[in-house]
């Protein structure tokens, strides 16, 4: 029995047409709309053949094994060697069954080391997580790994233009943590620098979070360095909505600041 043909025989409009149509409809909606969401942009038809793949009925919780970071594409793609080493060896992850996970979650991380790597920062100085869904997720598990409960931290305000995860009171972040926002300018719409800093040294945040959902401008990495220096304070650059352009060297890197 072919694996495509185990359980439904049937493709998915044969087997719930409402499903079906409606995915259809919401493929027209994002054909026929202008989406300026930067979390929304269309992913290619390859991408969504690999998600939409057969590693998804595998449960690989944990982590490949720590040495395969440091190994070039052509190491990692020698898989034959690996699956020797996971046959006597096994890994960290908490169900076996995940020999050829390892070696894809290992090929993602590099190249996204790789993508991000500067003049300056080469990729095995660059330690990548690819597990996180989102934005979101991917803040909070910096901020559980830095901080207590009761630590005070620094974003900017909400309604002008941050993140839920920087601090607000409707998410985790501002329940869990004591957020002090920052602001924009209302006169000249920039951020005060000056005024960030005055703010970091009267509550002196554990954390400072730069980066940001809804304003437009490019943050200075340099100057967020300085002030979270001044402050004794960890700097998050949050660049979830800009990665790509950083990526294409189209916007500044936070790489070797944050």
């Amino acid at each position: 029995m072919a694996v495509d043909d185990y359980l439904f025989r049937s493709n998915l409009s044969a087997l719930d047409p409402a499903v079906a149509h409606l995915i259809d409809l919401e493929k027209e909606r994002q054909a026929r709309k202008l989406i300026m969401i930067p979390s929304e942009s269309s992913s290619p038809g390859a991408v969504r053949d690999a998600l939409g793949s057969v590693l998804m009925n595998i449960y690989a919780e944990g982590y490949p094994n720590p040495e395969m970071r440091w190994l070039n594409e052509a190491e990692i793609l020698d898989y034959e060697h690996h699956l020797a080493y996971y046959r006597r060896y096994g890994d960290q992850r908490y169900y076996r069954g995940v020999e050829y996970a390892d070696v894809i979650e290992s090929l993602a991380r590099r190249r996204c080391a790789e993508a991000f790597a500067t003049d300056a920062i080469s990729a095995d100085q660059i330690y990548v997580n690819v597990q996180p869904l989102s934005g979101a997720p991917a803040n909070l598990a910096v901020q559980q790994a830095l901080l207590e409960p009761g630590d005070t931290i620094m974003g900017l305000a909400l309604v002008h233009g941050g993140h839920l995860t920087h601090g607000s009171d409707v998410n985790i972040s501002g329940q869990l943590y004591n957020a002090v926002s920052y602001t924009v300018d209302e006169r000249t719409e920039l951020l005060d620098y000056d005024e960030i800093e005055a703010l970091a040294m009267q509550h002196r945040p554990k954390l400072i979070i730069a980066g940001y959902t809804s304003f437009p401008r490019q943050p200075n990495w340099a100057k967020f360095r300085q002030i979270a220096d001044r402050a004794g304070a960890y700097l998050l650059a949050d660049i979830a909505h800009v990665a790509g352009m950083v990526v294409a060297g189209a916007y500044p890197t936070p790489l070797g600041f944050a």
